[in-house]
C-alpha cells in the first residue's frame, strides 16, 4: 500500500483484515509475488476517482497464492501495471509442468 498510516481506517486495510492475511500465510499458503518480490511500491489496484494511477499510489490487493508443497514448481509471478482496462491490473503466475510418479 503507498500510504499506510492514512489508510489504516480504511476497509482492505483494517487490522482484523490484516491478521486474516497473516493467518492464512501462517497456516501454509504462499504469497507467490512476495516470493520473488520483497520490496513495496507494486501495486494491483488504483483508485479511479482520485487518479491514483497516474501517480502510482495503489494498493496490492490481488494475489495468487499457493500451497508450500508447490513452491518448487513455482517459476514466476508478476503483475502487469501497464494494461489498462479496469482499476486493477491483471497479475500472473507461471508453474513448471512436472511428472509425478
Amino acid at each position: 500500500m503507498a500510504r499506510p498510516k492514512e489508510n489504516a481506517k480504511n476497509t482492505g486495510f483494517l487490522p482484523e483484515e490484516r491478521e486474516w492475511v497473516t493467518k492464512f500465510i501462517d497456516s501454509g499458503y504462499v504469497d507467490t509475488f512476495r516470493h520473488f518480490t520483497k520490496d513495496g511500491g507494486h501495486y494491483t489496484w488504483w483508485d479511479y476517482y482520485t487518479g491514483a494511477r497516474a501517480r502510482d499510489v495503489g494498493w496490492r490487493i490481488d494475489y495468487f497464492f499457493i500451497t508450500k508443497n508447490l513452491l518448487p514448481e513455482l517459476q514466476k509471478a508478476y503483475i502487469m501495471k501497464d494494461v489498462m482496462g479496469s482499476d486493477h491490473c491483471p497479475l500472473g503466475i507461471e508453474l513448471r509442468i512436472s511428472t509425478y510418479s
